[in-house]
């Protein structure tokens, strides 16, 4: 989401969103205090009912204006389109964060996710007030400050072993995040990122660490 046009307009609303977009950090934290079906059994109900709002307000239409009332100007323009019938961003970043902790060691999931919430949103603001560089559908600089960022919260994200290999797993989810990151077009992003991060790095564990035990954390 590091595209640049629409600057002046718009990146009031992007920050509002990604102001919101951080709070989404609560959801990696909880799960580093929670076994996998505590966290599921409280974000499984939030996600139902963020979906089922975004589906009345794409079909019934006298949901749809109220909340267009209210919320409208966090959307997107593609999010605002009745033609378009698209879930809102919110809707997808919990779903994004069941199917993580779902699928993933609690390890991969926490790395995945926290990428998704801290790189994201500082390639937004970057790539879209300082973005001069088009690259696929984003920026050169958004996409080289999702990719610092995502390193920055490799190394600062829970580790089984601490080894230096472990760290380069890490880093490279983060690659595989930052080039999904840069070309994605259809599919939500809030979707793709944390699930390709995740997908990179549980391969790469079996790759480079096969000794390790990637549930090792999950018992904790």
């Amino acid at each position: 989401m590091n595209g640049f046009p629409d600057i002046a307009h718009s990146y009031s609303a992007e920050l509002a969103r990604k102001s919101i977009h951080l709070s989404s950090l609560s959801i990696p934290v909880g799960y580093w205090m929670l076994d996998k079906g505590t966290a599921l059994s409280v974000l499984i109900p939030l996600t139902a009912a963020f979906a089922l709002t975004d589906l009345a307000r794409i079909f019934l239409p006298s949901i749809g204006s109220v909340y267009h009332r209210w919320f409208g100007w966090l959307l997107r323009p593609a999010e605002r389109d009745p033609g378009s019938r698209r879930l809102n961003g919110a809707t997808y970043v919990l779903l994004s964060a069941c199917i993580c902790i779902w699928v993933f060691p609690k390890v991969v999931a926490i790395t995945a996710f926290t990428i998704l919430i801290i790189s994201d949103t500082l390639a937004a603001l970057v790539g879209r007030r300082f973005g001069k560089r088009p690259l696929f559908a984003k920026t050169l600089e958004g996409t080289l400050t999702f990719l610092i960022s995502a390193i920055g919260v490799v190394a600062f994200t829970p580790k089984i072993t601490h080894a230096a290999a472990e760290y380069l797993v890490g880093m490279g989810g983060a690659v595989v995040g930052t080039a999904v990151e840069s070309i994605s077009g259809g599919l939500d992003d809030n979707l793709t990122i944390p699930i390709a991060v995740g997908a990179a790095m549980w391969i790469l564990y079996a790759l480079v660490l096969p000794s390790v035990n990637v549930f090792g954390l999950d018992t904790l």
